[in-house]
């Protein structure tokens, strides 16, 4: 790190975690170079090398939020697939309403079947949604890096925002099968006092 500016490498998250500019990574390698670059840039280690101390501060504060932000966009394929297309050029249609309908029935059937299995805490429920979802959310990252590498712009923004759709959908699955399991282990608990 300079006295004046960020590395260069803090323009794109791929260089500054290592990884090919492509759709597909490795979150093992992720995770290890993020442990890397936040012991590297720990306000510490930073002081070290720059005389202000305020400077430093405020360059390793900026550091890991980028730091931050690069290992957030590139651990999720939804949040990779939008960098990799304004990195091309290709993001400016990313907001546009998905026109699939079929994808937008089955969605919203998913949706409502999430929204009563939470009402009802209805665990089997979510445990068999579960699947469904992460197999379309597989088919929908082989879909966009099989567009991206052929740039072929419309399926791969098309397949993004499917991308998006569904892994809120999975975060919103998770999170209601981690906290019914919770909830049933604390209950488990009361047995024993």
């Amino acid at each position: 790190m300079t006295d004046n500016v960020l590395e260069p490498q803090f323009d794109n998250f791929f260089a500054l975690f290592e990884q090919p500019v492509q759709f597909e990574v490795v979150q093992d390698n992720l995770d290890q170079r993020l442990r890397f670059l936040q012991k590297r840039y720990h306000p510490d280690n930073v002081a070290k090398n720059i005389a202000n101390i305020a400077k430093a501060q405020q360059q390793s504060e900026q550091a890991s939020a980028l730091i931050n932000q690069g290992y957030q966009t590139l651990s999720s394929p939804d949040s990779r697939a939008s960098y990799l297309l304004d990195m091309a050029g290709q993001a400016q249609s990313l907001e546009h309403s998905i026109a699939d309908l079929d994808f937008l029935e089955d969605a919203m059937e998913m949706r409502m079947d999430l929204d009563d299995a939470i009402g009802a805490q209805d665990i089997a429920t979510l445990k068999q949604l579960h699947p469904q979802i992460t197999e379309r959310l597989a088919k929908q990252s082989a879909n966009f890096k099989n567009a991206y590498e052929t740039q072929n712009w419309q399926t791969a923004i098309d397949s993004t925002q499917k991308l998006k759709f569904l892994v809120k959908l999975n975060a919103d699955v998770v999170t209601a099968i981690d906290g019914m399991s919770a909830a049933t282990h604390l209950d488990d608990d009361d047995l024993y006092v």
